[in-house]
């Protein structure tokens, strides 16, 4: 039996429709991934300038040391 002209439109618009929601899903789903990619790096970067950070003040700080004492000839009584 012969579809109608409507039917045939319907059914190409549904087809559309359908088609255009699986590429919304993609482009959501590479878009979550991306994201999830970002923050991953930003936490690495996080992880290392902190650890600089600390690597730097250890190497900046005065090591705690005993003041030198003079020679025994040099000392007051």
């Amino acid at each position: 039996m012969l579809k109608s002209v409507k039917t045939k439109a319907e059914e190409k618009f549904s087809a559309i429709q359908k088609k255009g929601k699986k590429v919304l899903k993609e482009k959501e789903k590479a878009r979550l991934e991306r994201a999830e990619h970002v923050a991953s790096l930003r936490a690495l970067r996080l992880a290392k300038e902190a650890a600089d950070k600390e690597a730097a003040a250890e190497k900046a700080a005065p090591k705690n040391k005993k003041p030198k004492r003079l020679p025994q000839a040099h000392r007051h009584p």
